[in-house]
């Protein structure tokens, strides 16, 4: 399994280390579910996105065909 080493000010790390607490979570778990979760929301935006553009130019792809 693949690793990362992540840096955080004093401010960040300690709001992390609280938000963990609050949520009975590890650090670790809760960091690595964030990220996942980030890249998993954008990829979705990126999806949608695509699919709007898609259907909005279904009626020029046809005619150009």
């Amino acid at each position: 399994m693949a690793g990362l080493n992540l840096r955080f000010t004093d401010e960040e790390f300690d709001a992390l280390r609280e938000r963990a607490a609050v949520e009975g979570r590890s650090m670790r778990a809760f960091a690595h579910d964030a990220v996942v979760a980030a890249v998993n929301e954008h990829a979705r935006l990126l999806d949608g996105a695509a699919g709007q553009v898609l259907k909005a130019s279904e009626e020029l792809t046809r005619r150009l065909a």
